[in-house]
This record gives structure tokens, C-alpha cells and sequence, in this order.
């Protein structure tokens, strides 16, 4: 039976010891217990005892018993085995004297410690393969992977490896077919002929319905906003959504909606009929979500860049113009009120002055006409009781009524809106709308007066250009807008049939769903439900750091205080050893110059990175020179150069039309994830790479974008995208090895910190950071408190110390210098009160049940935290003032921040460097597009640092084996972040390398490396 489906490397390593086990692998299945090393003792010749301890710790390795070639054990094995036991491990070799000794040691642990030969356990086998496939999306390399792991848990020994590659094959085709059969099973025919027929092109069209439905907006514009509505009431209408695929997991309809929404329409019309049923089940319920996700996409940037923004800008031209004609108004009210104020109350004889005598002294200064008229322009351009600094573009917004009036209807008929207890008015209001604007006059009783304050409430009810008693339409229609708007983004309101825009709090663990977590999630968190101790301990903890630092003031002349408040002198740089410019010259002068191409193959040989890359249905691929097919679509992603310059006519690998099926069927972001996690593992086995820490120190920050093309996830920003030009953000984080863990793509530069928590949850491999380091920022309380309870210790770095505040949770407690710094007081009864939520916040994000910036969206509204919100603004001020306190007194902790912090800016400019094509604009009007290349851009910078680590640990080592005095504080001062010797540019050239990770050094030179240390 062929295993065409496997790897080289699963071929290589199944059964067998494809590396020398670490130590450990030694202690873990060579550490012989009381029974094992009885047994063993129990044997009379030497060879035999230790035979009989590595045959017992190979099969609870391997899942084998090495009884043929013993050759293939590895020595340090032999060794530690032969340690434990006393022997000589020279006696090994006469192990294989008498080869029916290592059978029946063989049988005798098979007996004795339980083993089962594969036929007796085949039909749990496929049971547990059946509850994979059912259960997961993983592929036949992975099910064969969990197979041989299962296998070697439970004592099976493994078959041949045909035999188990065809029982995953069978197996796996079986519960798809299974799959296919339950959901196709499920649809009724007019559900079944409706979809069939969106895979047809209709006459006069050139795309097929389906391709029309699965094409998302990307203007902004009251039109595009009634036809992006008009295809989510389409999607809907289908009727999808009524079918009950309950007994299919979510993940499995994730799959297959994901395969049709990158398939062909006649790639989808070719499948076998109940496979293309469940497909196509699958894709348009996934539409119907996604279609009302994109609507209040468009709905949020249309309000939020196009009418508001735009509003408030028309707003601000007026009053600029009003200014002068206010200040000449004022400037004659002055005058009159002046005379008054200098016209005496009596006459000498106490007569009062009378009205008309101070009249007659105001008009010799100003005439009366030009004081009404100077009285009417203060009057119409200074808000009164009910207005408010908004009233003028609040005017302007209602003057684009045309804009909104065409979908409001269709707005409210088309999105299931719900609401938070705060947010009913809004949604009461919005369901009442349509039915008021379609009339011609609208009482102001009939309306919700609560929600029309400020200066709406002169436009919605005295306009002097309405009736009396009446309600301006337009101004009511744009106050309610306004509401809905914010009320969408503090999730108040949501989309009960949305996924971005729906309800984080029903996405939280409850119920039974919560109980059964909560122990998984509190031993992992190091937490308890009990919060009494955790906040008794962290009370001790923040007041012995106050008096650590009070202590310590005395002596650290870079900390003062001063009418209350700190002042902390800027850090100066850190001085290197004297070794330092010549080493890192020298170092990187002998790194070998290599096209990226080469580079990028060259890294995939090493780390098969590109196994990574399986196909949307869950294929593995088999096409010759995949690795090159991958690596071109890389290149082109994240050099941003497209197609053109690495398609090859004459390469089968590289021509236009196996790239476009590469990148269709195998590029997609959780392919790029899968194999940058792959380099993450790769760098941690480098030795230098040791020298720059155990990746536990994390930073993010955002690389800026312009985005030139129109879509909807992008936004503006002057200061980094140039005056009315829109951009977004790829907010990513680097740990200490300076590897790429990930990043998520946020729209224009909306509020970064809120997607730190995503970006580090959804991290791509790499161990969890303990410390999460960011540049001054917009950070909160809040902030602090979802770090701290996710087990993270956010470590911003502070511009500007004097406005920063200190909490404590001693109240009568007298810390010195800094007692007025330190004058407010965390309320630990409100944690303890909200510790339960607290904990389930927690799990719910650990878990990845619900989205962190949406959380923390949730937990404040209009800058006032909610009561949970609130719980959590205390909890991280504790952490928050142990981050300041920890940032004034100790240098090293400063230093460490600004050293990641550089590591980070580092990166970014190597990103630029890579990211050339296109003056460095990213032109895809997708938020996957632009997720899928910015990831490639990730995983292309990943490969060069590990390129570059792999390179320099063998440049130092050739250094310190010729003389040089190679010190671990050297070697972390090095960075594999240069690029000086990488060539970028040009028609690409992919060649195979030679030998992977063997290119020769060029030989060291101080003169070579002059440009070298960047």
C-alpha cells in the first residue's frame, strides 16, 4: 500500500529514532521504575540486562521493539541505560549474539507491562480516528501523526507502516462520506435546487451567483450600503440557516465553508452530489453572517469616516467662519456693557439713573440697531440652554439626509439587532424608524425624547423651518444613527446573526460549558475562586514595593519628586564591552550573501515549513517542486511585487497557472500560521539563540500601511497615512529571540492596545511571554487589569512619568516622598464582588471563545467602565502602579524594555526593506487579503532572522575556535536582523540549495562589515 499521503520526515522517523532523544526523552521513557529495573536485573548476562532496559524504553518511545538492527539505537541511550544498571555499555555489541534473546525479551515486556499487538486494538483505533476526523479539520499527515501517538499512549504496538497509512485513509474517507451524507441528508429540496443554482452563470452575466453573493463591498456610499443589505436579505432568504446541523461540529462547517468560498464555481458543480450539498450548505450559512458582518462594516465606516467626520469638518469650517463675525459682535456688546458698568447707580443726591439716560449714554457708544443686531449674531452662533460644541456639524449631518433615508428600512428589515440592557432605547428608537420617516409629519410625542439631548434636541424640535409641535425627520433619523453607531461599538447593540458584530457576552463560558473549564482554566491561570488570598498576596506585595523604592530614593538621583509628582531623568545608553564593534563586525561580515529566494528554499529544506501548507479540503498536496511553488507565492506576497517577476514559463513550479492554483488552494492565513510555527520551534534550537533570552519577553507594536484601494478596513490618519489618505495597521509581536509570534490586522490605527490581547492569545508557536512590553501608548486601567488576570505582565514603556498615578491598597499607609503620588486607594471589595465574571472573562479569552478588544470594548462606555469593567480597572491598577514603581527604581527593568522595543523597530524596518513593491502600499481590499499577504510578509521576516541565527551562531563559533574570546555578552548584543548581504531585489531564481545550512562563511573582515551591524 503506497504512503504517498506521508512526509519524508513521517516515513523517516516512524518507529525508528530520527533524532538522538533529548535528555528529556531520556528520563521520560528510559528512566527505568522499580518494576523495570527489576526485571532487568533479573536477566544473569550483563549484554542481556541492559538489552532488556532499552528494548523497555524504546517501545514506550517508538511504539517498537528494535529487536533487527540494533545499530540503530543511539548511543546515548546505550549510555543511560547502562548507567542505571551498572554495566559496561561495551557490552551492547554482544547483545546480538543469540537473536532469539531480544524476541523473547520482547514477548516478556509485551506481556508484562501490558502491550497489545495492533490487531487486537485496531477497532478502538478507528474509533478514536473517526472521533478526529468528526471533530477536528485536520488532515490525513495529522490524523496519521495522532494515530502513531495514540498508538504509543495506550500500549499498541505500531504495524507496518502501510497498514496503518491505509487504515487512516479508509477511516478518514469513511466519516467524511459520513459527513457529506448527514448534512445532505438534512436540506430540503428547495434549499438543495436554490443553491444548485448558484453555481450557474446567469445569461448575460460572467459570474456565477454564488461569486456575486461571496463578493463583499469595498465603497462607501448610501448605494453600497443598500446593496450590501440587499445581499444579506438575499443570503438569508435562501433559507440556510433554518437547517438544524446540530450534530455536525462547528469546526467541520468552518472547513467547508472555508473550501467553498475559495473553490471555483466549477470545481464546486464537479463534486460528488452529497459532498456538494454539505459544501455548499456549509458556505451559504457561513454568508449569512458574513454578509451582515460586512453591511455594519460599511454602516460603521460610512457613519463613522464619511458623515460623521465629514460632518465635523464641514462643522469646524463654520466656526472658524463665525469667528470674526463673533468677535465683532462681542466687541460692541463690550462697549455698551462697559458704559454700564462706568455709569455711576445714583446722582449726587441719590436719584437712581433711569432706563433712558443709560440708554442715551450706550447709544453715544453704540446705536441700538447695531447692538440687536450684534446681540442676534451671539445669539446664532453661541449654543444656548439646550445646545452644545456639536450643534454645527450635528446641522451639517442632517443635511445629508439623503444619504441614509434609501436603507433605513431596509437597515431594520434586514439585521436582527439585540441589545445590552443600555443599549434597548437605541434599538426601540431604530424599529420605530422606518415607520416615522415614511410619513410627512411626526408629532414629537411619537418619538423617543430620552435619546434627543444637547443640541439635537434644538434641531429635532425647534427647527424654524418645521411646524410646531412637529419633529425634523432628518435630524431625528441622523440623532438616532449617531446612537446606534455608538452604541455598535461599545457592543450595546449587536447583530444577533453577526459574528463581529454580535454579542461577546453570550460568547462567554456559562453554565455547564463554565464548570467544566474552571478547574483547566484556574490551574492554568495559577488562580483560585477564591480570591481573598491572591488579592491579600499582591496588597503585601505592592506595599513592600512602595517601601523598597521609598528606601531606595535616597540613592537614585534619577528619580525625584516634586509638588507631588515624578520626575525620572531619561535612561542613558548602555555602555558595551570594549570587545563589542570589532565582534559584531567580524560576526556579520562572514554572514554569506543569497538571494532571497534561495533564502526562503533554503530555510524550507530545513524546517519543512511548506508540509504546513495543506489544501482547503484537507489534502495533502502532491505536486513535484511544491516547496518552490510555495516559496515563489511568499516572495510575491511579501515583497509585494506580485506574480509577474517569479512566474517562469518553462518551470513546471513557476508557471502563472500553477501558482494561481498554489495560492488558491494551499496559501490561506492558518497555513501561514502552521508554518511559522514551525520556525519559532526551529529558532529555539539555535545556540546563540539562547544568548538573547528564553522567549518570555514580548513586545508589540504596528508596522503602518497605506492602503490606496477602496475597501472597507482601512482608515484614516494624517499622521501616518498623509492627509486624507487611508491606511491600516499589522499589529504584531516579537519575543526576545526576536521571532515573529504573530499579528492581527486592525483598520487605520483604531486603538492598538485593544488587539494586543488578540495578537498574543492567537500567537503561532513559541512559549507563552510572561512579560508583554509596548511603546507609549493609549493604554487604561482596564488594560492592565485583562493582562494581569490572563496571566501577562504588560510592561508599556512611559514617556512622561509626572502624569502618571499611583494607587495603594493601604489606606492610612505613610510612604514618604511619595505619599501625595500616591493618594488614590484600589478597591479590592469591588474585585472581590466581580471575581467570579472575572475568572470567566478570563477562561473565555484563554479559550478563545471570544475576542479581547471586543471585551474590552464592552467594559466601558463612553469612558465610564461598567461594574465589571470597573472590578477590572482596579485589579489592574495594582499592576499598573507595580509596573511604575518596578520602572522608576530599576534601571535594568528600563533598559530591558527599551532593548525589546528596539528589537521590534528593528524588524520593522527589515519589514520595509522586504515589503519594497508598490511603494510599500497594501492594495488588497479584503481584510483576508490583506491578512494572508501581511502574514506572508511575517513569515518571510521569520525566515530571515532564522537564516540569519543559523549564520551567525556558526560565524561566532568559528571566531571563538580561532582565538576570539567569545563571551555570552557578546553574543547577545548580536542581531540576525541586518540584511546588507541579502539580495531582494530582481527576477527571482529559485535553485535548491546544495546542502541546507552549509553555505560557506566569507572569510571575517572588519573593512566588509563597516555597513553590516544595522
Amino acid at each position: 500500500m503506497p504512503v504517498d499521503f506521508l512526509s519524508d520526515d513521517q516515513v523517516s522517523r516512524y518507529g525508528r529514532f530520527a533524532t538522538e532523544p533529548t535528555p528529556g526523552d531520556l528520563e521520560q521513557f528510559f528512566r527505568l521504575d522499580s518494576t523495570g529495573l527489576e526485571a532487568a536485573r533479573s536477566k544473569r548476562a550483563p549484554a542481556n540486562r541492559l538489552g532488556f532496559a532499552v528494548l523497555w524504553g524504546s517501545v514506550r518511545m517508538l511504539g517498537v521493539f528494535p529487536t533487527e538492527d540494533l545499530a540503530v539505537v543511539p548511543d546515548v541511550v546505550v549510555g543511560f541505560a547502562a548507567e542505571q544498571l551498572g554495566v559496561d555499555p561495551g557490552v551492547w555489541a554482544g547483545y546480538g549474539a543469540r537473536k532469539q534473546s531480544r524476541y523473547e525479551h520482547a514477548w516478556e515486556i509485551r506481556d508484562a507491562f501490558g502491550y497489545r499487538e495492533f490487531g487486537e486494538a485496531e477497532r478502538e483505533v478507528r474509533g478514536f480516528l473517526a472521533a478526529r476526523v468528526w471533530a477536528s479539520v485536520e488532515g490525513p499527515r495529522a490524523l496519521f501523526d495522532r494515530a502513531v501517538v495514540w498508538l504509543v499512549e495506550n500500549r499498541v504496538l505500531l504495524p507496518g507502516i502501510s497498514t496503518l497509512t491505509r487504515l487512516v485513509a479508509e477511516t478518514r474517507a469513511q466519516e467524511m462520506a459520513e459527513l457529506y451524507r448527514t448534512l445532505d441528508e438534512a436540506v430540503p429540496q428547495e434549499l438543495r435546487q436554490a443553491m444548485r443554482e448558484l453555481l450557474k452563470v446567469p445569461d448575460g452575466k460572467r459570474v456565477s451567483e454564488l461569486e456575486r453573493l461571496r463578493t463583499g463591498p469595498v465603497r462607501v456610499s448610501g448605494t453600497a450600503m443598500r446593496e450590501a443589505l440587499g445581499r444579506a436579505r438575499e443570503v438569508r432568504a435562501l433559507g440556510a440557516g433554518l437547517v438544524d446541523t446540530g450534530g455536525v461540529p462547528a469546526s467541520r462547517l468552518a472547513a467547508l465553508a472555508r473550501y467553498g468560498l475559495g473553490s471555483k464555481a466549477p470545481t464546486l458543480r464537479d463534486l460528488e452530489e452529497t459532498r456538494k450539498t454539505a459544501t455548499m450548505l456549509a458556505t451559504v450559512r457561513h454568508l449569512e453572517t458574513a454578509s451582515v458582518d460586512d453591511a455594519l462594516d460599511l454602516l460603521d465606516v460610512l457613519m463613522g469616516s464619511q458623515l460623521l467626520a465629514r460632518a465635523e469638518r464641514v462643522g469646524r469650517e463654520e466656526k472658524l467662519k463665525s469667528l470674526p463675525k463673533l468677535k465683532k459682535a462681542a466687541g460692541r456688546v463690550a462697549k455698551a456693557v462697559e458704559v454700564l458698568l462706568d455709569t455711576a447707580p445714583a446722582t449726587v443726591d441719590g436719584e437712581a439713573v433711569s432706563v433712558l439716560d443709560a440708554w442715551e449714554a450706550i447709544e453715544k457708544v453704540v446705536p441700538r440697531a447695531k447692538l440687536a443686531e450684534a446681540l442676534a449674531t451671539i445669539a446664532e452662533c453661541v449654543p444656548d440652554g439646550d445646545g452644545d460644541e456639536d450643534a454645527e456639524w450635528r446641522a451639517a449631518l442632517a443635511s445629508r439626509y439623503g444619504t441614509v433615508r434609501g436603507f433605513i428600512r431596509l437597515l431594520v428589515d434586514t439585521v436582527d439587532f439585540g441589545a445590552a440592557a443600555a443599549g434597548v432605547p437605541v434599538v426601540k428608537a431604530l424599529k420605530q424608524l422606518p415607520h416615522l420617516v415614511g410619513r410627512r409629519k411626526v408629532a414629537a410625542s411619537e418619538v423617543d425624547q430620552q435619546l434627543v439631548t444637547g443640541s439635537w434636541r434644538r434641531l429635532v424640535f425647534a427647527n424654524p423651518e418645521g411646524e410646531p409641535g412637529c419633529v425634523e425627520k432628518a435630524a431625528y433619523s441622523f440623532c438616532v444613527l449617531e446612537h446606534l453607531h455608538r452604541a455598535l461599538r461599545r457592543r450595546d447593540v449587536f447583530a444577533r446573526d453577526g459574528d463581529r458584530w454580535g454579542d461577546p457576552r453570550a460568547k462567554l463560558l456559562a453554565g455547564d460549558r463554565w464548570e467544566t473549564a474552571q478547574p483547566t482554566v484556574l490551574t492554568a491561570l495559577g488562580l483560585e475562586a477564591e480570591p481573598a488570598a491572591h488579592l491579600a498576596e499582591l496588597a503585601s506585595a505592592l506595599h513592600g514595593s512602595y517601601h523598597q523604592v521609598v528606601a531606595g530614593l535616597p540613592t537614585n538621583s534619577a528619580v525625584s519628586v516634586k509638588d507631588g509628582k515624578l520626575l525620572l531623568d531619561r535612561l542613558g545608553p548602555a555602555p558595551e564591552p570594549h570587545l563589542m564593534p570589532a565582534f559584531r563586525q567580524l560576526a556579520n561580515s562572514m554572514l554569506p550573501k543569497v538571494d532571497f529566494p534561495e533564502l526562503l528554499l533554503e530555510v524550507a529544506e530545513l524546517t519543512g515549513m511548506t508540509t504546513a501548507f495543506t489544501h482547503i479540503s484537507g489534502a495533502e498536496p502532491h505536486m513535484d517542486d511544491f516547496e518552490v511553488s510555495v516559496c515563489a507565492l511568499l516572495l510575491a506576497e511579501a515583497c509585494n511585487v506580485g506574480l509577474l517577476p517569479v512566474a517562469k514559463p518553462n518551470v513546471p513550479a513557476l508557471t502563472r497557472a500553477r501558482l494561481v492554483q498554489v495560492d488558491q488552494g494551499y496559501v490561506r492565513a492558518e497555513t501561514i500560521s502552521a508554518a511559522n510555527g514551525m520556525l519559532i520551534g526551529a529558532q529555539t534550537k539555535v545556540d546563540i539563540v539562547r544568548a538573547w533570552g528564553r522567549g518570555l519577553v514580548a513586545s508589540a507594536d504596528g508596522v503602518r500601511f497605506t492602503v490606496p484601494v477602496q475597501t472597507l478596513h482601512a482608515g484614516y490618519s494624517p499622521l501616518y497615512f498623509g492627509l486624507r489618505k487611508k491606511g491600516a495597521t499589522w499589529l504584531n509581536v516579537v519575543n526576545d529571540q526576536v521571532m515573529g509570534l504573530g499579528g492581527v490586522v486592525v483598520p487605520g490605527t483604531l486603538r492598538d492596545s485593544l488587539f494586543i490581547l488578540d495578537a498574543l492569545l492567537g500567537r503561532d508557536g513559541g512559549p507563552k511571554p510572561e512579560t508583554v512590553v509596548t511603546d507609549t501608548a493609549s493604554y487604561s486601567d482596564i488594560v492592565f487589569g485583562m493582562f494581569a488576570i490572563c496571566g501577562y505582565q504588560f510592561s508599556p514603556r512611559i514617556a512622561d512619568i509626572s502624569d502618571a498615578r499611583l494607587w495603594r491598597t493601604h489606606a492610612s499607609a505613610d510612604y514618604g516622598p511619595l505619599q501625595n503620588a500616591s493618594r488614590h486607594t484600589v478597591r479590592l471589595d469591588r474585585i472581590r464582588a466581580h471575581w467570579g465574571d472575572m475568572l470567566r472573562v478570563a477562561g473565555s479569552l484563554m479559550l478563545g471563545e471570544v475576542r479581547g478588544h471586543d471585551l474590552i470594548r464592552m467594559l466601558s462606555r463612553d469612558g465610564r467602565p461598567t461594574g465589571l469593567g470597573d472590578a477590572f480597572a482596579h485589579y489592574g491598577r495594582i499592576f499598573k502602579t507595580l509596573h511604575l514603581l518596578q520602572f522608576i527604581s530599576d534601571d535594568g527593568y528600563r533598559r530591558m524594555i527599551g532593548k525589546q522595543l528596539n528589537i521590534t523597530e528593528a524588524r520593522h524596518r527589515l519589514a520595509r526593506r522586504i515589503f519594497f513593491g508598490q511603494r510599500g502600499e497594501l492594495r488588497q481590499h479584503y481584510r483576508e487579503g490583506m491578512e494572508d499577504q501581511l502574514g506572508a510578509l511575517g513569515l518571510a521576516l521569520n525566515a530571515v532572522v532564522l537564516w540569519n541565527s543559523l549564520y551567525l551562531d556558526r560565524a561566532a563559533k568559528q571566531l571563538a575556535a580561532d582565538g576570539f574570546p567569545v563571551t555570552d555578552d557578546l553574543l547577545a548584543r548580536l542581531s540576525p536582523l541586518q540584511f546588507d548581504h541579502i539580495n531582494f531585489l530582481g527576477r527571482y531564481a529559485f535553485f535548491r540549495p546544495a546542502e541546507a545550512g552549509r553555505r560557506p562563511l566569507r572569510e571575517p573582515s572588519v573593512e566588509d562589515a563597516e555597513t553590516g551591524g544595522r
